[in-house]
């Protein structure tokens, strides 16, 4: 555990991968936070690791959501000589280095837990400290799509092969859990496409490793509407959060009674005001 203690953490956040539906994430924690719900702990596989850094960084939703509604796909990724992937992560590791402070995860304003599938030994890899940067490039890392990504000379490339929704990775380490899935297996139209068998794909295989984790919730926020957008359709993201803050509004609304009396909801916790006050000194800072 993170703490020193045995101590439990009041309120757990599971997010999952997705892609681009990732935005639903955004929008879940700008729900959450207009309601007063503060996670202590995060776990987050691909997408949701990507969303979970920002916010364990010291971001806010609003903030995180207007560093990626412009964010193209080519500014994450370079071609490159097939060799493991079509493109390198080169591109996605600068972005990151570019907006996020921490550096490691004991940096981080709040516990983070990613999840990303080890290629050579067929096992999911959960870190939790060390490298931030290296180990969230790797969850997102789509098999073909991006190159492995080496770590303590481990390849690793996204972690809904094995989890997609790592709920049980905090589980027992709170109180009580939201989870956000922006993954559920629905209908979607054929189309006679590479892209689309690797989508499809995908989505079977992190369906079937998503039904388990699931049932391990206490609140459960899903987007059968969003989940049918590709994960690369970076044209609709405004539309993808906005539908993704109309469900999770609606959702913690319909549920608002189970959540006062089971969630402690308080104002914004000092230990993020002081995150918060500490961001903006440095920014400050750097525009001397």
């Amino acid at each position: 555990m993170d703490k020193a203690t045995n101590e439990k953490y009041t309120l757990g956040l599971t997010l999952s991968g997705g892609g681009v539906r990732g935005f639903v994430h955004i929008a879940a924690l700008q729900a959450m936070n207009e309601r007063n719900i503060y996670p202590d702990i995060l776990s987050g596989t691909s997408a949701g690791a990507l969303a979970g850094a920002f916010y364990a960084d010291g971001y806010s939703p609003k903030e995180i959501y207007a560093i990626f509604e412009k964010v193209k796909f080519r500014e994450f990724a370079d071609t490159s000589i097939p060799q493991g992937g079509i493109f390198k992560t080169n591109k996605f590791k600068s972005f990151l280095e570019k907006y996020l402070h921490a550096r490691t995860f004991e940096e981080l304003k709040y516990p983070l837990r990613v999840v990303a599938s080890d290629i050579e030994y067929g096992v999911k890899q959960v870190f939790s400290k060390g490298e931030l940067i290296p180990a969230v490039i790797a969850s997102c890392s789509v098999p073909i799509v991006f190159t492995p990504v080496e770590i303590d000379n481990h390849y690793f490339v996204d972690g809904g092969l094995f989890m997609n929704f790592p709920v049980s990775v905090i589980r027992q380490d709170c109180e009580k859990l939201i989870g956000v899935n922006v993954s559920p297996v629905t209908p979607m139209k054929y189309d006679n496409s590479l892209r689309y068998m690797l989508e499809r794909t995908m989505n079977y295989v992190v369906g079937s490793n998503t039904m388990a984790e699931r049932s391990l919730c206490d609140f459960l926020i899903e987007s059968n509407e969003v989940s049918t957008y590709s994960i690369f359709d970076f044209k609709h993201v405004s539309y993808i959060y906005q539908k993704g803050y109309e469900t999770s509004t609606t959702y913690l609304d319909q549920h608002q009674e189970a959540i006062k009396k089971e969630i402690q909801v308080t104002p914004l916790p000092l230990k993020r005001k002081i995150a918060l006050l500490f961001k903006g000194l440095r920014k400050k800072k750097s525009t001397k």
